[in-house]
């Protein structure tokens, strides 16, 4: 299977190919097919590759296997090539970006049915599937960066589908921008890897770093650096504005983008980077800092948006909070649990969402719904999953990894873990309320909207059902040793970490301690369900409109904390008038003064000497006849 790995990223990118070409040729039927076909073709390779590192890991082999496919370039000592990397870590991934895309490929075939764009729409999903299992396949930062920029691409491509609606094309354009500032963060921090340690390739890289004293210079300047990128990637405080916006695209890509492909990028990238990470604890400490601060806001921001998606949209911004909240504190496996955790219930809980707005029409504002749990029986039981899981209720996914990195929070910082707690109290909240308002009291919609609510086709359905499945059952593949488990996900990614582990810190709480910590946070996940039920369903309050007075709080969380206004006096405003200042003085008066200026005195110049040319007997008689008078003076002058 080693020598078939490049056949992984290489299907879909055919797919996108003949997608692309025979968009507006072949039946949308055909285009279905091709584009779940070459996804379904790659997660079955992906299963493969998986149990082969699997396998090789139980038999105490070497489980990294490294495909060399060509040399790509070289420059003076540096030769760069274009090798793949399979090891426990990209296996997984593989898994989630292949399986979890296939669900929502399967899904777009009945969302998008109806969509004049379908055959570009699948050919743009098969290209954003190909740059990010090459981004994951790479086993050098620049292949990497290929993927990076390809997965920047496609979600412009994606956000922006229906650019003729001007506000999703400004969405996608601000996604755009908002992730150049971190990619090139990423591409100083290729230049000074490459100064440093003359190579790309992850494993020179990790060995020669490995060497270095903790608090290396060097070390703290790359891994800011990378962190920069992964800040932009993955939505974390100041570059999390994009992602709220990114739910302009259909509800298939903002299910993509938020659980399986581009958010986790960044968080791939700081597991993949650990070692240098483990040597920079300053980088780190930053880390965890807007690690929590992101996932606090995102929360406080979600408490009082009515938009379903938007809820769902600030949820995954705060969820990647705290991924990097225990990236900071050393808990990477648990951080890479929750992304794999995180993946099962967003994925659920928006194309579950998109069931919700098919069924009302495009209708995404929750206080024009209520009462759709009868109408809609598979798309509430598994929206109620998913909101459990998230919600860190056990035996759910989301209780297992969230629990993972509290724990490595409270030993780290217990006033980090307080925060961490009380975002946590957030989460279910918002969630809740979002389940309520939705399924529970009486439809708030119109009576044309209430006589055509239907449950989704069986190929929405499905995808619900499978990822319900995973979203209730997928925590306990990493069950902590306080709850008589192994570690399991950890003992896998092991050999990842082989080379920081001398740096990391182990979780070292009493088993007494932990079980304090999950009662607590159990508890408070169930209060705070209470709380929501009898909010909106015992007390049938619904959101007050826009217009309508409210609290301060209330306000700066509806109005998302005005980071957007502050950007825009800060940054979009200032930069607009420097534009056409620029343009007006500089381009126009200044460089097309002289360019015009310059050429309009040869243009003069030419006209004047043409008259020598110009074929009148009398004006060359004249010309005769002043040259004679000019030669004659000269004479007399010379005498």
């Amino acid at each position: 299977m080693s020598q078939l790995i490049w056949l992984i990223p290489l299907i879909p990118f055919i797919g996108f190919v003949i997608n692309g070409l025979t968009r507006n040729v072949v039946p949308k039927s055909v285009t279905a097919i091709v584009g779940c076909g070459v996804v379904l073709a790659s997660f079955i390779l992906s299963v493969m590759g998986y149990l082969e590192v699997s396998a090789a890991r139980e038999a105490g082999l070497p489980s990294t296997l490294t495909l060399h496919l060509f040399d790509w370039f070289s420059v003076g000592r540096m030769q760069v090539g274009l090798s793949l990397l399979l090891d426990p870590l990209s296996a997984l991934m593989l898994l989630i970006i292949t399986g979890i895309g296939l669900l929502i490929h399967l899904y777009s075939c009945s969302y998008m049915a109806h969509d004049a764009g379908f055959g570009k729409f699948f050919a743009y999903l098969n290209l954003f599937i190909f740059f990010m299992t090459i981004l994951v396949l790479g086993s050098n930062y620049l292949v990497m960066f290929i993927g990076w920029e390809g997965v920047g691409l496609c979600s412009y491509l994606l956000i922006g589908f229906w650019f003729k609606n001007v506000s999703y094309a400004n969405a996608a354009k601000k996604a755009f921008i908002m992730n150049r500032i971190g990619d090139l963060g990423f591409l100083i921090a290729m230049f000074f890897i490459l100064e440093n340690f003359g190579t790309l390739e992850y494993a020179e890289v990790f060995s020669k770093a490995s060497t270095l004293p903790v608090g290396n210079i060097t070390l703290l300047t790359i891994t800011l650096l990378l962190f920069i990128a992964a800040t932009g990637k993955s939505a974390q405080i100041p570059l999390f504005t994009w992602l709220p916006d990114a739910m302009a695209g259909p509800t298939p890509v903002s299910a993509l983008i938020h659980a399986a492909t581009m958010v986790t990028a960044g968080i791939y990238l700081v597991v993949r980077s650990n070692v240098l990470f483990l040597l920079a604890p300053f980088t780190m400490e930053i880390m965890a800092v807007v690690g929590l601060v992101t996932a606090l806001v995102g929360a406080f921001i979600a408490l009082t948006q009515h938009d379903i998606k938007k809820v769902l949209a600030y949820s995954t911004v705060s969820q990647l909070g705290y991924m990097f909240l225990g990236l900071g504190v050393g808990a990477f496996t648990g951080a890479f649990f929750h992304v794999l955790t995180h993946a099962f219930f967003k994925a659920l809980l928006f194309l579950g969402a998109g069931s919700v707005i098919h069924a009302m029409h495009n209708e995404q504002d929750m206080r024009k719904m209520g009462g759709l749990r009868k109408a809609l029986p598979i798309t509430f039981t598994t929206m109620l999953i998913g909101t459990i899981a998230i919600s860190g209720i056990p035996p759910f996914a989301g209780f297992f990894s969230k629990d993972e990195i509290l724990a490595h929070t409270f030993q780290h910082q217990p006033l980090f873990w307080a925060v961490g707690f009380l975002t946590a109290l957030c989460t279910a909240f918002y969630m809740f309320r979002l389940l309520f308002l939705t399924f529970f009291g009486k439809f708030r919609g119109t009576d044309e909207q209430q006589r055509h609510l239907h449950e989704s086709p069986w190929q929405m359905t499905l995808p619900l059902i499978v990822l319900a499945i995973l979203s209730a059952l997928g925590g306990w593949i990493n069950l902590p040793a306080a709850l008589g488990g192994h570690h399991n996900l950890e003992t896998f990614l092991a050999p990842i970490f082989e080379l920081g582990k001398p740096h990391s810190v182990a979780l070292s709480l009493s088993h007494s301690t932990e079980y304090m910590l999950m009662a607590v946070s159990s508890l408070g996940a169930i209060v705070m369900l209470i709380l929501a039920y009898v909010r909106y369903v015992k007390s049938g309050r619904i959101p007050k409109p826009e217009n309508e007075a409210t609290g301060l709080l209330h306000r700066l969380s509806f109005h998302k904390l005005y980071v957007d206004e502050l950007y825009d006096l800060l940054f979009v405003k200032p930069f607009k008038k420097l534009s056409r200042f620029l343009f007006t003085y500089i381009d126009k008066m200044g460089i097309d003064g002289f360019v015009n200026g310059v050429g309009e005195f040869f243009v003069g110049s030419g006209k004047g000497i043409r008259q020598l040319q110009s074929g009148h007997v009398g004006f060359y008689i004249m010309m005769m006849v002043i040259g004679v008078i000019a030669i004659l003076i000269y004479g007399i002058v010379r005498i």
